[in-house]
């Protein structure tokens, strides 16, 4: 019999998570809401110390999905603020050695609060991370790499403050195609590495999301993620590419987790108000007889808990080193549709409330709408999904 009760360990993460969340995060996350690009300092400093005495630590996990969920109830900009190895971690985890995990990753509970960024979109290229353009050529013993990066979750931080790190994907031989695609650990401060601009955007407005800039950025050979060669397995798969898949089979259930912390905070908000109105679901009634609101309401609870027990699943079959492609596409896609359809459905339902910046709903309708979009389009999900599914390679299902 499969049991969905969360162990007593997981219970204990979920209660400091969602007490930081109530106490930390919810009350401060209109303001840095609206004053967008303010360096939540302080914040930052607690984040950090609760990541150490590891009641906020975030790794690839069951726990670590419920975690996320409690501190994105409390606030998703501000939670993409918390220190950590955060997508680089992933993308080492997923392509590096174990040297490289411990070389890269080992000193991130030391010394002061550290990010770790991945690098992929570019001006040119967005889903189809295939069409990287950003170069990577050998010289002695480094690397030097050329071209500009969009759209970077954490980039400001993980650039420019000490110890933190960007992994860049980047192409070693352009004739290769996808068998040419790399990633690459940049030190932050590394010469050549700069900070271009800060996107003002529609949600998550508390988190800095930046292009970087590559100029002949030199690095050591031995930064590169995985082995240098470059294999060509067949048609439809390359082994570079496959580092680049991997790490977002690590990384899209992350991101499903603040979807549906996103989506609960926005039902719970119509839950309290519709039982303060002295308004009852009545579940178990024919759904025939049930009203519009009723309905509505029923299927948004439908929504976040399919989203929930996809991207638990995912999870726990990483956590398990089982392959997790499909289950993690899967999880990222229905969780960035469950999200949009759940905030858009609550300010629908409060009406006036609903769309009135006295509350937070239309935030969380703002904040919400970057799940469907980054780590991969709910789009490129169902896609992928689709292809597992029926078994057709990219060729044959585009």
């Amino acid at each position: 019999m499969i049991d969905f009760e969360p162990t007593p360990e997981q219970k204990k993460a979920i209660k400091v998570a969602r007490e930081f969340a109530e106490e930390q995060l919810r009350p401060v996350g209109r303001y840095y809401d609206e004053q967008e690009h303010e360096n939540p300092q302080e914040l930052i400093e607690k984040m950090w110390e609760k990541r150490q005495e590891d009641t906020l630590a975030l790794g690839l996990d069951v726990t670590a999905a419920l975690r996320i969920e409690e501190l994105c109830w409390g606030d998703a900009g501000l939670f993409l603020c918390i220190p950590g190895p955060g997508l680089g971690g992933a993308a080492i985890f997923a392509s590096g050695t174990k040297e490289q995990l411990t070389r890269f990753l080992g000193h991130f509970n030391e010394g002061g609060p550290k990010w770790g960024a991945m690098a992929m979109t570019e001006p040119a290229c967005g889903s189809d991370t295939s069409a990287i353009a950003t170069t990577a050529v050998r010289d002695g013993d480094e690397w030097v790499l050329n071209g500009e990066k969009i759209f970077v979750t954490w980039g400001k931080r993980a650039a420019e403050n000490d110890e933190s790190l960007v992994v860049v994907w980047a192409t070693v031989d352009k004739s290769a195609g996808r068998a040419g695609m790399k990633s690459f650990v940049v030190p932050a401060g590394t010469p050549g590495m700069r900070v271009e601009k800060l996107e003002k955007k529609l949600g998550i407005r508390a988190s800095d999301t930046a292009t970087v800039i590559f100029d002949n950025c030199r690095i050591p050979f031995d930064n590169i993620l995985g082995n240098p060669e470059v294999k060509k397995l067949d048609k439809s798969q390359t082994k570079g590419f496959k580092g680049a898949m991997a790490t977002f089979d690590a990384t899209r259930p992350i991101v499903a987790a603040m979807a549906i912390g996103v989506g609960r905070a926005a039902l719970d908000f119509v839950e309290e108000a519709l039982k303060n109105e002295g308004i009852k679901i009545r579940y178990g009634t024919p759904r025939q007889k049930l009203t519009a609101l009723e309905r509505d309401v029923m299927e948004m609870e439908a929504h976040y808990k399919a989203a929930k027990l996809l991207t638990l699943r995912a999870l726990w079959m990483m956590s398990q080193f089982q392959p997790n492609n499909l289950e993690s596409s899967m999880a990222k896609a229905k969780a960035g549709l469950a999200v949009t359809k759940i905030t858009q459905k609550a300010v629908e339902i409060m009406g006036p409330l609903g769309y009135s910046r006295k509350h937070l709903l239309e935030k969380w309708m703002r904040d919400g709408k970057i799940n469907d979009i980054f780590e991969g389009t709910g789009q490129i999900n169902m896609l992928v999904t689709a292809r597992r599914v029926l078994n057709y390679s990219r060729d044959q299902l585009k």
